[in-house]
């Protein structure tokens, strides 16, 4: 990784820092900007690959949840659970050739489906406490560790190497106190990530410049779409509370009050 992905990768775990809610943290976390980076610094040129990649960056999540959380393992460990996770896809898929639009269908219909699981499985309580976080040096170390990494390993991860966790092993060890929550809502905006590495295919026979906006618009359109109609939802609703001054009483699962 160049020395601008580095800083694009500190500047999106940097943001993760300052922000409180969990759905808010997992969007920043999905921005596409390391991918941005890799794909500029690599040449890459998008194709069935980098779609399984965005399927490997939540496996990577999903394995360093399941590790730390009910494993116990220490965070660094569970991290580099995550990350041989993520090898180990990658190394299955290499002698396979994915053809775009197919893997685009069968990606998206599996986000569809783990969307339709998680809707049924209730959501983990939050934690309580404070978490230490990490030393500023300590993730420096771990960005130029991953970008290292991933340079010895290029031949292994090929195209993906562009979707590699480069941010996702310092934002886990960030958001570790709420990594199941985060799962979650970092599995949501997958969706738009997929809209991402669609423009940037549309785009990428002309130049790279406009493949990489037309990725930023797929992004940019795809979140929004997921994300205005709760935001709305939550004004109306916290507007209404604050009209008639009372708050809802939950219903139990009867539908009773």
């Amino acid at each position: 990784m160049t020395a601008q992905g580095v800083l694009l990768v500190t500047a999106v775990v940097w943001a993760v820092t300052l922000i409180r809610p969990v759905r808010w943290r997992a969007l920043v976390a999905a921005l596409p900007l390391p991918m941005t980076a890799a794909l500029l610094a690599t040449g890459h040129t998008v194709d069935g690959a980098q779609l399984v990649g965005v399927v490997g960056l939540n496996l990577f999540f999903g394995v360093v949840a399941l590790t730390h959380h009910r494993f116990r393992w220490p965070i660094l460990l569970a991290d580099l659970a995550g990350v041989a996770g993520y090898l180990a896809l990658a190394v299955a898929l290499r002698p396979v050739a994915l053809p775009f639009w197919p893997t685009l269908a069968a990606t998206v219909a599996l986000w569809l489906l783990a969307m339709l699981v998680l809707h049924r499985v209730p959501e983990p309580d939050p934690p309580t406490g404070h978490a230490a976080r990490m030393p500023a040096v300590a993730r420096l170390l771990l960005v130029l560790a991953g970008a290292v990494l991933t340079g010895l390993l290029g031949q292994v991860l090929r195209g993906l190497v562009v979707t590699f966790p480069y941010a996702g092993v310092l934002v886990a060890v960030e958001v570790r106190r709420d990594l199941p929550v985060f799962c979650r809502h970092f599995a949501g905006n997958s969706l738009a990530l997929l809209g991402f590495l669609v423009g940037v295919r549309l785009g990428q026979d002309v130049s790279a410049a406009v493949a990489l906006v037309a990725g930023w618009a797929g992004f940019g359109l795809v979140a929004a779409a997921l994300h205005l109609p709760r935001y709305r939802d939550g004004k109306h609703r916290s507007a209404a509370r604050s009209a008639t001054g009372s708050v809802a009483t939950p219903r139990d699962s009867d539908g009773k009050r």
